[in-house]
């Protein structure tokens, strides 16, 4: 997907960190920026903080999800449960969600699709803090699998990022991401994480690819050379965060 060619970018999740991280990225990068949210009374601030549209819809009952994707380009989805969520929860937006926001955006011919996930999903290799995330929120973890698994099944370009602890942090644009089973571990900005799922779409080694996420401690040794970019589909607003074409 070439950079120039995002027009639309819908975000689900939008008003959690690192959904509003992502909004104030995509504000100056795309023409329109349509956001997602279940809580009516936070459609101001997510036009504050640079969606252009707001919808207001429940993943685990979505109403009319295919036609509000009917011309998006791309789907971000950084939809995600609280811990208290697994005492209290039969089912998750990591999973079924999740799930429904992909058959509706297959069904409406969108180009791409990225996940929030988290490192600890999965069966292969995992750090020890990715063994914690499963043993703590075991639940949860089960529930991004499934949706993991469901993205990687239909036809559409995606990439799954499986950050580490999600912090408040600033940017950083120095992340490491490899592949499943590298066992990295440590912290990440849901600033840093944004920066990537915004990048994804069209970034070419990021096509169809799930990837591990830290930015503390680094791992030289075990990190991939990605050649990030950032769309550049003709975005309208000014904002107060800076973003290079290429970043690292």
């Amino acid at each position: 997907m070439d950079p120039s060619d995002v027009a639309t970018v819908f975000v689900a999740g939008a008003s959690g960190g690192t959904g509003r991280a992502t909004l104030r990225l995509l504000s100056s990068r795309v023409p329109t920026v349509r956001a997602l949210t279940s809580t009516p009374s936070k459609t101001d601030d997510l036009r504050a903080a640079g969606a252009d549209e707001v919808v207001v819809d429940d993943l685990l009952n979505p109403t009319a999800l295919t036609d509000v994707l009917s011309d998006v380009d791309v789907v971000l989805s950084a939809v995600g449960s609280n811990i208290t969520d697994v005492w209290s929860r039969d089912e998750y937006v990591d999973g079924a969600g999740t799930m429904n926001l992909l058959d509706a955006a297959v069904d409406a011919d969108v180009e791409a699709f990225v996940m929030e996930s988290a490192i600890g999903v999965g069966d292969e290799p995992a750090s020890p803090l990715a063994t914690a995330f499963d043993t703590v929120i075991q639940p949860i973890q089960r529930a991004k699998a499934e949706a993991e698994a469901a993205i990687r099944e239909v036809p559409i370009r995606h990439t799954i990022l499986r950050p580490g602890v999600l912090t408040n942090g600033p940017r950083t644009d120095t992340v490491s991401v490899a592949d499943p089973g590298a066992k990295l571990w440590g912290s990440v900005s849901r600033a840093d994480v944004a920066r990537l799922m915004i990048a994804a779409p069209v970034t070419p080694a990021a096509e169809d690819r799930t990837l591990e996420v830290v930015s503390k401690p680094s791992f030289p040794n075990r990190a991939l050379d990605v050649e990030w970019q950032l769309p550049r589909g003709g975005g309208h607003k000014t904002v107060s965060v800076e973003t290079p074409d290429d970043i690292s």
